[in-house]
């Protein structure tokens, strides 16, 4: 089980952080911790992650400068997500690999426009971590 590292680790990382998406990236992590009570987050990669009951299920990727990577995944366990287990009627998946998918955004605007939606799709990928 990998440790919890305290969301007190995370408000540090972002404080140090600068980035040119950083608005985006704080309100990312708002509609993603507002998904569920259970979700907890740490630091993975060198960027916010997030977990469930222990189980890691998305963590941001940071390197790109004009836009913010969510990446979702089904831990370090390579197994894949079973077909027709989530429903994203707004397509926002772009899938990486059978274990693996991302959502981009650019900017707050974007986030808080597809922000009902992802959490719909966070909420079903989570009951398969």
């Amino acid at each position: 089980m990998p440790s919890r590292t305290p969301s007190t680790d995370v408000d540090a990382f972002l404080r140090e952080l600068e980035h040119p998406q950083d608005a985006a990236i704080r309100r990312l992590r708002a509609v993603i911790q507002a998904a569920d009570p259970r979700i907890g987050e740490g630091i993975k990669w060198n960027a916010p992650s997030f977990h469930v009951e222990g189980h890691h299920f998305a963590t941001m990727q940071l390197r790109r400068q004009d836009s913010v990577l969510l990446v979702l995944h089904l831990g370090t366990a390579k197994r894949a997500m079973p077909d027709g287990a989530l429903h994203d009627p707004d397509g926002l998946l772009t899938w990486m690999a059978a274990d693996r998918a991302t959502v981009s955004f650019v900017g707050t605007q974007d986030v808080d426009a597809r922000a009902s939606a992802l959490q719909a799709v966070l909420r079903q990928w989570m009951a398969h971590v």
